[in-house]
């Protein structure tokens, strides 16, 4: 059987992970990571983009995007977009109770945390920064695969004469 794939279906399948009712144990598995429970903290304040969050974390924009996922879809989070711009927050006050409870018990928990201290400091320096110069900088810095060492393997392989055509 063929799956249908593409943005309606994108859609249904983001509209019915939030209508679900939440799972304790995605809720407890999205705050099993220290650096989903920073950007859940990162959150306390309000709406951040997604490219600020890139900046305080210090991962690859495709792990953040991971990290954002797992949290929104155990219900922790909500995104909007705009634009091209990804901004996302905590669960507001509608989310159900264990959502609002295991965001109360992880922020009570954690606001005097040294870490906690230290990235809401960066975030509110982070946050004066226009989000087209950051976004612009963290384009600038990201290496392309073509630009990076090559790996052990990759020089292996081009000394073996291996992945190159016969006929160049």
């Amino acid at each position: 059987m063929r799956v249908p794939r593409g943005p309606l279906l994108r859609y249904l399948a983001n509209y019915a992970v939030c209508a679900m009712p939440p799972d304790p144990v995605a809720i407890a598995k999205a705050l099993a990571d220290d650096s989903r429970v920073r950007l859940l903290l990162a959150l306390r304040g309000g709406e951040v983009c997604v490219c600020q969050l890139i900046e305080l974390i210090a991962l690859a924009p495709s792990t953040v995007s991971k990290h954002l996922s797992i949290l929104r879809s155990a219900g922790l989070i909500d995104a909007r977009k705009d634009g091209r711009w990804m901004h996302y927050r905590l669960a507001g006050d509608d989310a159900p109770r264990p959502v609002r409870q295991a965001l109360a018990w992880i922020t009570e928990s954690m606001a005097k945390d040294d870490r906690t201290v230290e990235d809401a400091k960066r975030l509110r320096a982070i946050l004066k920064i226009d989000p087209e110069a950051l976004c612009r900088t963290q384009r600038e810095n990201s290496g392309c695969c073509s630009s990076a060492p090559a790996t052990p393997v990759a020089v292996r392989w081009r000394k073996a004469g291996r992945g190159r055509s016969k006929t160049t």
